[in-house]
């Protein structure tokens, strides 16, 4: 009998909402946006369009593949219990790339803008600071991230909706290029072209990581079947509203806003809308943003190191240990806040182009493990089931596939590299010990309805 204590089930939709918007940060859009308007050409409403529709199929996907597997370990998971254990692995070593990296996003940023504020105090420091508070918050529990979580993700919808109605203002009093609310411009590419605006999409991607996230809580859960998949649609669909709403706006209303450095142009930006009192505020915001965000991935990235470790892929009594008493993976999480200081030594873009390669990666292979789950092993083949289970991942699969190929060239040979990695590590794996594939800690395949 096995008395290894177990994650707690405590989380509801909301909570896992609230964490899947706190993992995406919606002030992320202001984050990236000078990037991401260099890289679509200007065009930010269709670019946004094009990312929620390939990331829509992703994730009716994933909510497909955590009703079959309800357990920890999102596309790894899904990928080696669909269609073949090494595989799997080869697909959860590059979504370690997203997961791993992704604390460190949130703490170099959050040290960069502490920096801002505070310029006497390096960032090397803040990245410590914040390092420690996000290990004991994610050690206290589960709860306690996802109540941090919800006031952090109010509180970003709050001023996203306070930046639209500044823009509605100066739209309505004339201070804006555009004295109507209605317009197709921003929806027509004009003279831009079309692999520009798909260019700038598979950057924008970035910003809708987060409900994938969520499916490393299943075991966390309650009842995560039916919890989980309706969460994953509420993230992506609140999180697309936002997104292209903002994007709607601030092409309508200033079409002519130039930057001269991509990094600030959303600061620029919102001290053009609001003035010095909103940009001060929206300091505050993205603060607490990043912070929050930080304390979700390394949720997410500890729940997926515990899935790894019960699986005997990486060394078991290190990776798969629940503390007695806070039901929560501790080594786990001092491992990452040990791997989180790599945040005093790299850059923000190369923590990106890891997260990036990670995520599109896994993205393209949990579509096809739709496929090879329900379509093909349990001969789901009615004109409807069709459509469900091949026809909607395989256009999932192309779209994300096709964008992981616009990623740049430096960014695709770093990702082959860790792949390479990966490969001899399972190669010597497999020679050293039995096949790690035998140990199955899947609960029963829920049926389709």
């Amino acid at each position: 009998m096995n008395n290894q204590p177990a994650l707690s089930k405590s989380l509801k939709v909301y909570q896992i909402v609230f964490l899947g918007l706190a993992w995406m940060t919606p002030m992320i859009f202001f984050t990236v946006y000078g990037v991401a308007y260099d890289a679509a050409g200007g065009q930010m409403v269709l670019a946004y369009l094009i990312a929620f529709l390939a990331i829509f199929f992703t994730a009716y996907s994933y909510s497909r593949m955590v009703k079959a597997y309800p357990i920890a370990g999102s596309a790894y998971t899904y990928t080696k219990k669909a269609i073949h254990p090494r595989l799997g692995f080869l697909v959860g070593w590059a979504l370690l790339l997203d997961y791993i990296f992704s604390p460190i996003i949130a703490i170099l940023t959050f040290g960069i803008f502490m920096h801002t504020e505070f310029p006497s105090i390096p960032v090397y420091v803040w990245v410590i600071v914040m390092n420690i508070i996000l290990a004991l918050v994610n050690i206290v529990g589960i709860k306690s991230v996802a109540r941090i979580s919800g006031i952090s993700v109010v509180v970003q919808i709050l001023f996203i909706s306070l930046f639209c109605l500044f823009i509605i203002k100066d739209i309505a009093t004339g201070q804006a290029s555009s004295s109507t609310l209605f317009s197709l411009h921003p929806f027509l590419a004009s003279d831009v072209p079309f692999t520009t605006i798909f260019s700038g999409a598979a950057l924008i991607c970035f910003c809708f990581l987060g409900f994938d996230a969520v499916t490393t809580m299943a075991e966390e859960t309650i009842q995560p079947e039916r919890t989980i998949p309706k969460a994953i649609f509420l993230i992506v669909c609140i999180a697309a509203v936002m997104y292209i709403a903002i994007s709607y706006f601030t092409q309508i209303a200033y079409p002519g806003f130039t930057f001269t450095n991509p990094d600030n142009a959303a600061y620029t930006l919102v001290k053009l809308v609001g003035g010095n009192l909103l940009s001060s505020l929206f300091i505050t915001v993205l603060i607490i943003a990043t912070f929050t965000q930080g304390v979700s991935s390394v949720t997410s990235v500890t729940r997926f190191l515990y899935a790894l470790g019960r699986e005997s892929v990486l060394p078991q009594k290190v990776f798969s240990y629940i503390h007695p008493t806070f039901k929560t993976p501790v080594v786990n999480i001092l491992l990452v806040t040990a791997f989180s200081f790599l945040g005093m030594f790299i850059d923000l873009n190369t923590a990106v182009t890891f997260v990036s390669f990670g995520a599109l990666t896994a993205f393209t292979f949990v579509n096809l493990s739709v496929i090879a789950h329900f379509y093909i092993k349990l001969k789901k083949r009615s004109f409807t089931k069709t459509i469900l289970y091949l026809i909607f991942p395989l256009i999932g699969a192309a779209f994300i596939g096709w964008l992981l190929t616009l990623l740049n060239k430096d960014t695709l040979l770093i990702g082959v590299a860790w792949l390479t990695v990966g490969f001899l590590y399972l190669f010597v794996k497999s020679r050293l010990s039995a096949p790690f594939a035998k140990r199955d800690h899947s609960k029963v395949t829920v049926p389709e309805k």
